[in-house]
């Protein structure tokens, strides 16, 4: 049997080797993999936030329009975005999302005057934040976006 050496033999004899080499794929390709769930779980979360606001907005402004416009209806409208309920709530009620308040709820009237009930009515969500990067996991938020969804509705309520 004869003895290859020599630089070139030494080279050769790796490059045809392929011990190992999904090992190395799989180094290269798992964090990308990793990354890529992750975005999607963090941005189905966000929807999931945004779509649940979007619709406490439009139940509190059906609230609002078809009740007298006053400062009672206001706050149980608030209420209603919140907690679901009008009434004050409780120590064991929770709010619809993680650190959403009564004051996240802003309630804005369209046209009309101060005398008369408005012709449309708007309610929004403000300075409500969700964060990104696992942040209740990790304790470390990459990115923080508002979620502020709003619903305008005509005004339907008619005094009697």
């Amino acid at each position: 049997m004869k003895m290859r050496t020599g630089r070139k033999y030494f080279f050769s004899r790796f490059a045809t080797n392929e011990r190992g080499t999904q090992m190395i794929e799989l180094a290269i390709v798992l964090p990308l993999l990793f990354l890529l769930i992750a975005g999607v779980a963090e941005f189905g979360r966000y929807f999931y936030s945004y779509t649940t606001l979007a619709k406490a907005t439009r139940a509190g402004a059906r609230y609002v329009t078809r009740h007298a416009y006053n400062s009672t209806t206001q706050t149980e409208a608030k209420r209603f975005v919140v907690y679901g309920k009008t009434t004050a709530p409780g120590p064991s009620d929770k709010p619809i999302l993680k650190n959403l308040t009564i004051n996240n709820v802003q309630i804005t009237p369209i046209g009309g005057s101060s005398t008369t009930q408005p012709d449309q009515v708007k309610v929004s969500i403000i300075n409500y934040s969700q964060d990104f990067g696992f942040g209740s996991v990790t304790k470390i938020n990459w990115l923080t976006i508002n979620v502020s969804p709003s619903t305008t509705m005509r005004f339907l309520w008619l005094p009697t």
